[in-house]
């Protein structure tokens, strides 16, 4: 099982987005910058374009538990990698399963 840690500091994350490579989808957007650590480090975020706090906040557990299951199905991967997924207004109310979907064909793209 692999185990996604938190992304954390601001200058990580604005590195990621500056130089990380750009995956799009209708529910979220993701950023990879591969990195020389064998961990991955994540950050999920949600615009103000999702709706209100409330929406905001589940739509960040939706996408951070989408990830925790997607990464724990993946065997082991050798390289570390910071991951900044952006939850997009679709991703509130979205099923779980093509939430999930999307993240594992994403991490699958990226994390080879």
């Amino acid at each position: 099982m692999m185990h996604a840690a938190r992304l954390r500091r601001g200058e990580d994350i604005a590195r990621v987005r500056a130089e990380g490579v750009a995956r799009n989808d209708k529910l979220f957007s993701l950023r990879a910058l591969p990195s020389d650590q064998p961990t991955v480090r994540v950050a999920v975020a949600a615009s103000r374009a999702v709706g209100g706090a409330v929406k905001r906040n589940r739509a960040r557990r939706r996408v951070r538990e989408a990830l925790r299951v997607a990464l724990s199905a993946r065997p082991s991967v050798t390289m570390g990698a910071d991951l900044v997924l952006m939850a997009r207004p679709a991703a509130f109310d979205a099923p779980a399963a093509d939430l999930r979907g999307a993240i594992v064909r994403e991490l699958d793209r990226v994390l080879r």
